[in-house]
């Protein structure tokens, strides 16, 4: 498998605290609010060799299709990477999961069909870096498949994210960012941008400040021809 070791400190994350209670609850989460089911619409179609950054507890897992020869799962926080190790062995894919942080993948370039980002995006120390790093890893013409919350549309609701982002929500909940913009990030990255939607979670119910959220495919543009001769 092409790993690429970097000087990078496996628990270079760590929100003890917070990992425990997610570990805990994420399950129930998922299925009361609705979550699990937008794993499975992020993850439908994918094929080949798949990276995933923060994989978390492992959540995704059970959702990646058959037609999926390997999933390469980077997790830099300890003890959600030993949940996903736990959760990786009853997965239908083969699930390698690899301590790591998203701004210096410890991968080859252009090793993968596909990358997915979950949930992340919020969290990673420098959102730009981590894109750049994801594009790098990706064949040309790659999918990257994101699922992510961010910046609420409505002024009133954006102001209330960027004041947590500036105080308690970071510290609560490990690190995570609610008035970040990750389809303007993916494409300034370089990315082009597919089919996405826009979307509430949980759909019904009292919204919290991370329920802006957008799924879709975004694409490593295709490296262009080379002319053979004159």
């Amino acid at each position: 498998m092409p790993l690429r070791r970097r000087r990078t400190p496996h628990d270079a994350v760590h929100h003890p605290l917070f990992a425990r209670a997610y570990a805990r609850w994420s399950p129930v989460v998922d299925e009361r609010a609705g979550v699990a089911a937008h794993r499975r619409e992020l993850l439908a179609g994918l094929s080949g060799r798949v990276i995933e950054i923060g994989a978390g507890n492992g959540l995704n897992f059970a959702h990646y299709p058959a037609t999926v020869s390997e999933v390469v799962a980077i997790e830099p926080e300890r003890l959600l990477r030993r949940h996903a190790v736990e959760t990786a062995v009853r997965a239908g894919v083969p699930v390698d999961v690899v301590p790591g942080v998203a701004e210096a993948l410890p991968v080859k370039s252009e090793a993968f069909d596909a990358a997915v980002t979950s949930l992340t995006l919020c969290s990673v120390g420098d959102v730009r870096r981590s894109l750049a790093e994801l594009r790098r890893v990706l064949k040309p013409g790659g999918e990257l498949r994101f699922f992510e919350h961010g910046l609420a549309q409505g002024r009133a609701r954006a102001q209330v994210q960027r004041v947590l982002d500036r105080t308690v929500w970071p510290l609560l909940f490990g690190g995570c960012h609610t008035a970040r913009d990750p389809l303007g990030a993916i494409e300034a990255a370089g990315f082009e941008v597919g089919v996405y939607r826009r979307l509430r979670v949980p759909a019904r119910g009292i919204a919290s400040p991370a329920s802006s959220c957008v799924l879709g495919v975004a694409r490593r543009p295709a490296e262009p021809e080379r002319r053979s001769g004159p």
